[in-house]
């Protein structure tokens, strides 16, 4: 029996449609022209890419095929010779591929074909030449070869493919554009129907997906069920997912490494922990050179209780790595002499930037604009920023450029300046503030990278915690479709900045900086917010919506020092359980053995027993301090 013949209809054609294999180069062996075309191909649209026949006559075709349960698409290996202008990674896993036979040489590059369903995102953007081009986007997350419209036409074929696929503009970037399917539950309102926001802010969701850093700083206060639609995960294949489920993991997917437990073993009672008094005589850790004696004994006492803020500029600095702890005072003062002078060279490079040379820098461009928006909007309700020609301002906006300078890669994302504020207020130094930046973007930098999985990655391990600690609360939050904890992003993100008031994020930082207990305190700290407000959210029988809301109206209402204890002692509890799954332990930092030899898991603990047994010695109800002795051992300390 014959098959059924293939019916084909031309949709959209434009000629000269570029590809350039290597753009360092400027020939004709390096531009492929050819043809782009929408085409229905038995009534499902593609988006087709063919050169000029007699140029490559008998080049291999490469299709952008459907996925299948086992299939995948093709993957050409095409080097641009240049870094496309283009932003959005997805953090979907990728379906495994076929394997592709290498290119053969430049000139010989084939056609491709994209059905409209698969196609995630499209960025316009602008090559030196002036010339327009396009990055497409598969929702596997695979970047198609740019393509240059030598002849214009990217307005009409965007205008073309409308007539199949909704294209959702970034209001933060309006050269990126989300496609989504028109019957799309996610984008079946306009923009001004959904009435997010009072003010004329754009689509929400269409916010949350390009920038979840800006859309997390604000706006939860004013969700809809139309947010709920966005974020939930259907059970469809992979290539139906919309692209919002890209962001935030959900406990039933695949995650490496990740499971959904329960502690299995009472935990036990949980410690009711005290805080300290601050660390207030600095001398008394110098030796006559100016050496630290005991780092250690330090960092406790910062945990304990902070530091009073006539020492603050000095103690940051070490726990900020500017100034090594076993430094003297003299091999101090060349560390600042040499980290004032590489400050300024770095400076000086971004400053003597032309605008003719901006022109054609659209990421040195994109940052510079960026800094300037969040500058004008940084803690503007404190005295050192307040006021339009503050010199706070114009300080904080030289650091984030220099930042800039300093790492390229990464450059500026917003929520930079948040970190940036308070370590230019303490230090009062342009110089000094930058270098605390450097530090403190050591520790957390990889919660700005475009990919976000570490965020993702910190989102699971506060659900391990969260799990092994209140399965109630776990099970409560999963059926309300919140079991992803996405509304602790901003938490995370920016280690509580916009949660607590600007002096308690000064204590606040300077204790998770001694990194003790572990380095995943903070994950403690929102676990601690999360059981206060387990009777409020249960109780109250919030649902999605209202849980968002909640949580978003916890801002300067939370008490730093109650979260501090319940942090800690969720922490003592945890550790001194001997049946705690490896997850937890590793989250916690504990020392897993890796062979038998080694100690079990079962005497891990032995500083939380300690701090327990001093405890119950006395019949006292907090734990010791961590500089408290016994005649019979010395003090304990945390890991």
């Amino acid at each position: 029996m014959d098959a059924k013949p293939e019916s084909h209809k031309l949709i959209f054609e434009k000629e000269g449609v570029y590809l350039h294999t290597n753009a360092k180069r400027s020939n004709q062996d390096t531009t492929i022209p050819g043809f782009i075309r929408i085409v229905e191909r038995d009534g499902e649209p593609a988006l087709e890419w063919s050169p000029v026949e007699e140029d490559v006559r008998n080049a291999p075709a490469v299709l952008y095929t459907k996925k299948d349960g086992e299939g995948g698409e093709e993957e050409t290996k095409f080097d641009p010779g240049y870094e496309p202008d283009w932003a959005v990674i997805s953090t979907v896993k990728r379906e495994r591929r076929q394997e592709h036979p290498p290119v053969r040489e430049t000139g010989q590059w084939g056609s491709f074909s994209l059905p409209l369903s698969e196609l995630y995102s499209l960025r316009r953007a602008r090559f030196s030449l002036g010339r327009n081009f396009l990055v497409l986007t598969t929702r596997g997350g695979d970047p198609l070869p740019p393509l240059h419209f030598h002849r214009g036409g990217t307005r009409e074929l965007l205008k073309a493919m409308q007539r199949y696929i909704r294209l959702a503009p970034s209001p933060m970037d309006g050269r990126l554009f989300l496609a989504y399917p028109h019957d799309s539950g996610a984008l079946s309102q306009s923009f001004d129907e959904l009435h997010l926001f009072d003010d004329t802010s754009a689509d929400l969701v269409s916010r949350f997906i390009q920038d979840p850093y800006a859309t997390t700083f604000g706006g939860f206060s004013k969700v809809t069920n139309f947010f709920r639609g966005a974020l939930r995960h259907p059970e469809s294949p992979l290539s139906n997912r919309s692209p919002q489920d890209a962001h935030f993991p959900h406990p039933s997917d695949e995650e490496p490494g990740f499971e959904l437990i329960t502690c299995g073993a009472e935990l036990g009672p949980r410690p009711e922990v005290k805080r300290g008094k601050p660390l207030d005589n600095w001398d008394q850790f110098l030796d006559p050179e100016g050496r630290v004696t005991d780092p250690q004994k330090v960092k406790e006492l910062v945990f304990r209780g902070g530091i009073v803020p006539s020492l603050r500029r000095e103690v940051w600095k070490f726990l900020l790595g500017f100034y090594p702890w076993n430094s003297t005072t003299k091999e101090r003062e060349d560390i600042l002499r040499m980290k004032t002078d590489e400050y300024f060279r770095m400076k000086v490079q971004w400053k003597s930037v032309s605008e003719e040379q901006e022109m054609r820098n659209s990421l040195f461009r994109g940052y510079r604009s960026l800094i300037e928006r969040d500058v004008n909007r940084t803690d503007r309700h404190n005295s050192f920023f307040s006021g339009n020609e503050n010199p706070g301002l114009a300080l904080l906006h030289d650091v984030l450029m220099t930042y800039c300078m300093y790492n390229f890669d990464l450059g500026y994302v917003q929520g930079m300046s948040d970190l940036l504020s308070p370590l230019l207020f303490v230090t009062q130094n342009e110089v000094e503030s930058f270098w605390c930046l450097t530090g403190f973007m050591d520790l957390v930098h990889q919660n700005f990278e475009e990919s976000q999985e570490a965020m993702k990655q910190q989102l699971l391990q506060l659900s391990l915690l969260l799990r092994a600690l209140d399965p109630e609360l776990c099970d409560y939050l999963d059926s309300q479709d919140s079991g992803s904890l996405c509304f602790c992003f901003r938490w995370l993100l920016i280690w509580f900045k916009r949660e607590f008031s600007f002096e308690d994020i000064l204590s606040l930082w300077e204790v998770l900086w001694t990194r003790l207990p572990c380095e995943n305190f903070h994950l403690l700290m929102a676990c601690s917010i999360l059981e206060s407000q387990k009777e409020e959210l249960i109780g109250s029988n919030h649902d999605f919506n209202s849980i968002l809301k909640h949580i978003n109206e916890l801002t300067m209402k939370l008490d730093l020092q109650s979260v501090l204890c319940g942090a800690e002692a969720i922490y003592l509890q945890l550790t001194h359980c001997k049946e705690l799954p490896l997850k937890v332990q590793e989250v916690l930092g504990r020392r897993v053995p890796s062979s038998s030899s080694e100690v079990s898991p079962d005497s891990e603990p032995a500083e939380t027993d300690a701090l327990l047994a001093q405890s119950e010695a006395r019949g006292a109800s907090s734990c010791p301090p961590f500089n408290e002795q016994t005649p019979q051992r010395p003090p304990p300390t945390y890991p």
